[in-house]
């Protein structure tokens, strides 16, 4: 999630959320796909990382489970927050409608 990364002149510097690490499942490498790609560059990371379509469905599900959770909690406190909730269960909505 963009609150995660660390940066410093343009340059990701660290990564300060290690909530999904030792999961062991390689979809919780795909939450960038909703949280900073949209249209033809989230299909070019797809392409790129290569999972099969089961790998990207359960990605897509962590997605819309992680953001449905963060809604409510920082819906009153931290708003930009909840509006990237908001924006990334958009999306997940919208990629899981354009395959069906």
């Amino acid at each position: 999630m963009p609150d995660n990364l660390l940066v410093n002149a343009g340059r990701l510097n660290a990564v300060i959320d290690w909530g999904g690490l030792g999961v062991g499942d390689p979809a919780t490498e795909l939450l960038p796909a909703w949280n900073f790609f949209r249209g033809a560059s989230r299909d070019a990371y797809r392409e790129a990382l290569g999972f099969d379509d089961a790998t990207w469905a359960r990605g897509r599900g962590l997605a819309l489970s992680t953001s449905i959770v963060a809604l409510p909690y920082y819906n009153g406190t931290i708003p930009i927050r909840a509006e990237r909730a908001r924006d990334v269960i958009r999306e997940v909505l919208a990629d899981h409608e354009r395959e069906r």
